[in-house]
């Protein structure tokens, strides 16, 4: 994939269509340019391995993308939150859509079918520009719900350029359609560098788009879909099953799970025991990205910090509840901490955490304003804190996904049992070094702060392995849209319990202080303190002490229109065809 990546590089230029957007109409007369045209360009298999390898480069996201689209995440508080959640949205806001990709793929399709090239080859390359058109197509029902279908390029004379919105149904049952011929007809070789789709890939995939699809026409009652929620919930399962019985990945595990988690999270070369799909970033090809610096900055970063209410879910490693213990919202953080899921000390920045030059690193209240500073994607090495020179690698498919999709997939359909839980759920808290029994009982906490509406033990176990093992992995927005949990976005942004004001806290149990919340700066200070004064939005929930409070001021509302995005006033303008989604008219 690296050389197919920079064989792309070099011939984008010349290869691709001219980019189009919903503003031009002249895009749909667009041709290749002179020298690559169909009669002389599709004509073999290497032909279509170097225009499908135009895919990944125009369609996916960047590193930095795929980790800060968990800013939507109601775990996560951030120097403000996006004029969606806190301001006044509408119409003109939203950019207008854009079908460039889109194009290129149904271009690709009509053309790639030479009888010259061997069958098998042109069915797995058809594969993969159906993968992408699904995945095209899936985003753009997440943001807008119902979008007009295209299958085909098409010209300004097209009595289907201008034409309404066609029904969600229609638009998922060609997607599922694209993604089954896809996990058909794809190879299923493992690719050693976890950077290409395989047929493994797509499976995995299409598990994630139709358990999607399956709990939100469950939970979305007023579309009237749910019905057919079974249908898609089974597909996921299936989908899922299908990747687990391949043996072709597993948890990365080498018995160490106070390491094992973030191992997956700052390899330059993607773990290719687990991690299935990856933004590959290479020092040596001088690939990079700033995500350490976005987490370690005052001032290029949002200062992301995730919230009290979501640490509280990570467990013992006992098994035990985390909130079933007295007094367990007022302890100071290096209590909390202690003998707790081990992933949690690989999220944020925990007890005993060392940047790669041996110095103490506990949470910097410069650089996080609830103390629970996010070290998974981070690199421990500083010189990273000011430069886009990251290489970690970026996942975007896990094994662990694939076995939270299946297991989700199976309680929502009533179908959970302890072989279930053992394979998935347990499996995952034994790499984390947590005990893995079923619990006997429902979770009191995540009901009354999460999931009121939820009664099934297995379900909330779930939900809270599936926020814990994914996050900051861009997926938390699109579970609260299928489970119809966008008022969690309104939840308070809550920080580290604070037992009073101008007290020096130790934050990595070296026993050396590390903090103190002050109102005001003292005039001698104790070497190696932030002094963080508590002004504007910085405050304690009691006055003098309590947890910090951060952003009290703003006024966050998700109401029920947004769930889907607004269509574009200007895309409207184009097309009078076009409907507006409820509540945004």
């Amino acid at each position: 994939m690296k050389l197919k990546q920079s064989i792309y590089i070099l011939f984008a230029g010349t290869l691709l269509l001219t980019g189009i957007s919903s503003c031009n109409k002249d895009f749909l007369d667009k041709k290749p340019m002179d020298k690559l045209v169909p009669s002389n360009f599709f004509t073999s298999e290497k032909d279509l391995d170097l225009y499908t390898t135009s895919f990944y480069q125009r369609q996916l996201p960047t590193g930095l993308a795929i980790v800060q689209d968990d800013e939507m995440g109601d775990y996560t508080s951030k120097s403000n939150s996006t004029s969606f959640i806190a301001g006044a949205y509408s119409s003109v806001n939203e950019a207008s859509w854009n079908w460039t990709n889109l194009r290129n793929i149904n271009y690709f399709l009509e053309r790639y079918n030479n009888p010259a090239i061997p069958q098998a080859a042109r069915n797995h390359y058809a594969g993969i520009a159906r993968f992408f058109r699904a995945y095209f197509y899936f985003d753009k029902v997440q943001t807008y719900g119902d979008v007009p279908w295209y299958s085909n390029t098409l010209a300004t004379d097209d009595s289907t350029l201008y034409k309404p919105r066609d029904p969600r149904t229609k638009v998922m049952d060609s997607v599922l359609a694209d993604l089954n011929f896809a996990c058909e007809n794809i190879y299923d070789t493992k690719d050693a560098t976890s950077s290409t789709v395989t047929r493994q890939v797509a499976l995995a995939f299409k598990s994630r788009v139709c358990l999607f699809e399956g709990t939100f026409r469950k939970y979305h009652t007023q579309l009237n879909l749910g019905a057919t929620a079974d249908k898609w919930l089974t597909e996921a399962a299936d989908a899922a099953k299908k990747v687990i019985d391949a043996k072709k990945y597993k948890l990365y595990s080498t018995g160490a799970p106070a390491k094992d988690y973030r191992t997956l999270f700052i390899s330059e070369n993607p773990v290719t025991d687990e991690v299935m799909w990856s933004l590959v970033f290479n020092n040596a090809l001088r690939r990079w990205h700033e995500i350490t610096w976005k987490f370690n900055s005052a001032t290029y970063g949002s200062r992301w910090g995730l919230n009290k209410q979501f640490i509280n879910t990570y467990m013992m490693t006992d098994g035990t509840r985390f909130t079933d213990i007295p007094g367990y919202d007022t302890m100071v953080f290096v209590n909390e901490m202690k003998n707790r899921d081990n992933r949690l000390g690989q999220t944020i920045r925990g007890l005993g955490y060392k940047r790669s030059d041996g110095s103490a690193a506990p949470a910097n209240f410069g650089y996080t304003f609830t103390g629970y500073h996010i070290l998974k994607f981070s690199l421990d090495d500083k010189r990273l804190d000011g430069l886009a020179e990251s290489n970690n690698s970026i996942s975007m498919i896990r094994y662990a996904e694939v076995l939270l999709n299946y297991a989700e997939a199976k309680a929502e359909l009533n179908q959970m049992d302890a072989s279930i839980w053992n394979q998935t759920i347990g499996a995952l808290r034994t790499r984390a070094g947590v005990n893995s029994a079923i619990p006997a009982t429902p979770d009191t906490y995540l009901q009354n702060v999460y999931f009121p509406e939820i009664s099934d033990k297995f379900l909330l176990e779930i939900r809270r392995e599936r926020g814990i093992e994914l996050c900051y992995e861009g997926l938390r927005y699109a579970d609260l849209l299928r489970w119809k949990k966008g008022k969690l976005l309104e939840m308070q942004w809550r920080g580290i319990y604070v037992p009073a004001k101008d007290l020096p806290m130790d934050l990595d149990g070296n026993g050396t202080p590390d903090v103190a919340f002050v109102d005001k700066a003292p005039a001698t200070k104790i070497p190696g303190v932030i002094y963080y004064v508590l002004t504007g939005s910085a405050k304690l929930s009691n006055g003098n002490n309590g947890y910090i409070t951060w952003r009290d001021d703003e006024i966050r509302r998700f109401d029920d229109k947004k769930y889907f995005h607004p269509i574009s006033n200007a895309d409207i303008v184009l097309n009078p065809k076009l409907t507006q989604n409820p509540g945004w008219q």
